[in-house]
């Protein structure tokens, strides 16, 4: 089965508190809701438990166009303004109070697409403590209980991955379950641990969960439950942060690196994934029994997103553009031969879209893709998909659109009920490689293994680039590690995060958000000419973590500390 359903009223279960029945002195008062559940059906039921804990994958809706008819997962994934537009890799060509964060002016008041992150994860490491705080009073096999502690203890280190990589230093609530009778008075329950502390505590809980975690799902831990690969990859990841930059006071601490390698290494050493061999544009389309995937989220037509095939599609073809590519990214996509672009170059600038990365013709649609039924036309005056097509207004801001997730056989016009399918993709293969190859070469320099590494992900099946040439430096290593996971990894949640784990988002980030502009001569031929698509895009300091909303300031009479540079 797909990633498990649950009847909606378990999402009844909501706010800080669980939802607890009380008998009234009317008798028509009553009335047992049949939307929801008590606490006590829970935890008298082993079946309604594990449902629970099941839906712990999931949390509250929060804001506008979170999600299109479902619950959020973890992180934002597809959703109408993905991650990858409040970076140098695409603008959201209709706001969507996206454009004020790229612009620096994100504040506790006004956080935009980027504000739930404190509150979910918060209200879902509470559901976990709920849980595993009455686990031992449920009637189940002490093995299956082993199962689901472990569960929730993966589920809870998302939850808290999300909030240290979002704001730093977090708060860590342990086991505890607040009440609404408890005192809230006491300045303990706001103090934030370091980053480095937050991220100790949540590799615990991995180290933990991966020890009682099942290798893979099958027909008794269904598809899209956490595995050990899941613990571990996530372990990986975190262990990656906790040595970068941002994240320490000596980012050349060689043992921390050799740590994050190590965890990498871990992952790869079960032996149950491998680098997807069908084209990298099928990688995300085709994910069932698909080895490189290690940890998705999984949907079907019970459990829908948004359509991304209208949400992101030309206006020519009834799309309303939605996250739109930038110059910036396409300008970073190496030639065939392993060369950078250089609009420098004659010919590059003749044909700026030929002999390109692969990967780039898998993910960006440019003037002249072959698209559905015909080519891409972005070019003016006339162009299809110009300011000259239909519906102008969804006219791309940047002359591109994207291709990557997109697919091709579910309809563009009219969706509903049939888009909106594909698997969003949290840990694969490829991410685990870039890491144990990022980390290996801070702890060692560039040995055979971070090669092999690079070089597997560069020679595979469609997507087939030069392997990087030999005797490179540590320095040079590193700037092709980061180019790969720029390529690599685009539109899946990681460039935010990286720019700032490196400390480079003072340069990346103050770039110009730049497009292209085509215009075509009565003979045919092309002119390209760069244009800023998204004006005053700024980057400052206190950037390098979200601001904690205004309201959970206040909610705890304001002794929670806030980042700095937002108060």
């Amino acid at each position: 089965m797909k990633f498990i359903k649950i009847n909606s009223l378990f999402f009844a279960l909501c706010g800080a508190l669980l939802t607890v029945f009380t008998a009234c002195d009317s008798d028509y008062l009553e009335v047992v809701p049949t939307d929801r559940v008590s606490d006590a059906s829970i935890l008298s039921d082993s079946v309604l438990f594990e449902s629970y804990v099941i839906n712990r994958y999931l949390g509250v809706r929060l804001t506008n166009k979170e999600g299109d008819g479902n619950q959020p997962g973890f992180g934002r994934g597809f959703e109408y303004a993905l991650w990858s537009s409040l970076t140098d890799e695409s603008i959201y060509n209709n706001d969507d109070n996206t454009w004020f964060i790229q612009q620096g002016q994100l504040a506790p008041e006004n956080t935009g697409i980027a504000g739930t992150f404190w509150g979910r994860s918060y209200r879902s490491i509470r559901e976990c403590n709920y849980a595993l705080n009455n686990i031992a009073d449920l009637e189940m096999s002490q093995a299956h209980k082993d199962l689901l502690i472990a569960e929730l203890k993966f589920i809870r280190a998302f939850r808290y991955h999300d909030l240290i990589r979002n704001y730093g230093g977090v708060v860590l609530v342990g086991d505890r379950v607040t009440e609404l009778d408890d005192d809230f008075s006491d300045p303990e329950l706001y103090e934030r641990a370091s980053v480095q502390e937050s991220l100790a505590y949540a590799v615990q809980q991995l180290d933990e969960a991966a020890a009682m975690l099942p290798l893979m799902n099958d027909g008794s831990w269904q598809q899209g439950r956490a595995t050990k690969g899941a613990a571990l990859a996530l372990k990986a990841r975190l262990l990656l942060y906790a040595a970068s930059p941002l994240y320490t006071n000596d980012a050349n601490d060689q043992s921390k690196w050799q740590l994050a390698a190590e965890a990498a290494k871990d992952v790869s050493e079960l032996d149950m994934y491998s680098l997807y061999q069908g084209g990298y544009r099928n990688l995300f389309l085709d994910t069932e029994n698909n080895s490189e995937v290690i940890f998705a989220r999984y949907y079907n037509l019970n459990s829908l997103h948004t359509a991304l095939e209208i949400a992101n599609g030309p206006n020519g073809y009834g799309g309303w553009a939605g996250n739109t590519p930038l110059q910036n990214l396409v300008d970073d996509y190496e030639m065939m031969d392993g060369t950078s672009f250089s609009w420098d170059n004659p010919e590059h600038a003749a044909a700026p879209y030929e002999d390109r990365d692969p990967r780039f013709y898998a993910t960006i649609l440019h003037n002249g893709a072959p698209y559905r039924d015909r080519e891409v036309e972005t070019f003016l005056p006339g162009g299809l998909d110009s300011n000259d097509g239909p519906s102008n207004w969804n006219t791309s801001k940047t002359g591109y659109y994207l291709r990557k997730f997109v697919n091709e056989d579910l309809p563009i016009q009219n969706p509903w009920g049939v888009a909106g399918t594909q698997d969003w993709i949290y840990f694969r293969y490829a991410e685990i490689l870039l890491n144990y190859a990022e980390a290996q070469n801070e702890a060692v320099g560039p040995d055979a293994s971070v090669y092999e590494a690079i070089n597997a992900i560069r020679t595979r099946s469609g997507v087939e680039m030069p392997p990087l040439p030999t005797g490179l430096s540590q320095e040079e290593m590193r700037e092709r590690i980061r180019h790969e996971r720029q390529i690599e990894l685009a539109f899946e949640e990681h460039r935010f995060y990286d720019v700032r784990r490196w400390k480079i988002a003072p340069t990346t980030e103050n770039e110009p958000a730049y497009g292209i502009e085509i215009t075509k001569a009565e003979d045919g031929t092309l002119n390209y000419n760069r244009k800023i698509a998204l004006e005053g895009r700024r980057f400052e300091e206190k950037h390098y973590w979200l601001p904690i909303p205004r309201e959970e300031i206040q909610a705890s009479n304001n002794m929670l500390e806030q980042n700095p540079g937002y108060n």
